[in-house]
């Protein structure tokens, strides 16, 4: 058994990349799959029949510099854009809502978007009725910050 494996350690390296890389489904933070990378170059050192040493030698180098060169413009590419989307209560600013409850000078009422209530104040010097459409300009916490439209 053991003369079978050193003359075929191209199957050790395949196993241990696809390991690697079912390995990385678990985690995916791109390290499994730099050592799966490493495994694939140390397969085609296996397959010319050099030494073992040199086999995990190139291994650990390739992984390495995989590491090192290929993950980070991997992780760059991944998670561009990730910044820009609003989400929670954050996506609400900028929306129009409906006037529910009258939102008084100084005072606090509510409005509906989408089906939801929320607190909303506003700077405005006059009352907002029921009825009317503002628009959600801040948020403190769950209270949004409105003005109607038509107001700039």
């Amino acid at each position: 058994m053991i003369d079978y494996i050193i003359q075929n350690l191209w199957i050790l390296w395949l196993t241990l990349s696809f390991v690697c890389l079912i390995s990385e489904l678990t985690g995916g933070d791109l390290y499994f799959v730099c050592f799966s990378i490493g495994a694939l170059f140390s397969l085609v050192l296996a397959a010319v029949g050099l030494p073992f040493w040199s086999q995990v030698l190139l291994w650990a180098v390739a992984s390495l510099l995989c590491v090192l060169l290929v993950r980070p413009p991997l992780l760059r590419k991944l998670h561009s854009g990730g910044d820009e989307r609003k989400s929670n209560a954050d996506a609400l600013i900028g929306r129009d809502a409906k006037v529910i409850e009258l939102i008084p000078v100084g005072g606090s009422g509510y409005v509906k978007i989408d089906g939801d209530e929320w607190r909303a104040v506003s700077d405005e010097q006059t009352d907002i009725p029921v009825g009317s459409t503002v628009t959600v300009v801040s948020r403190d916490s769950i209270i949004l910050k409105v003005k109607p439209n038509g107001v700039v």
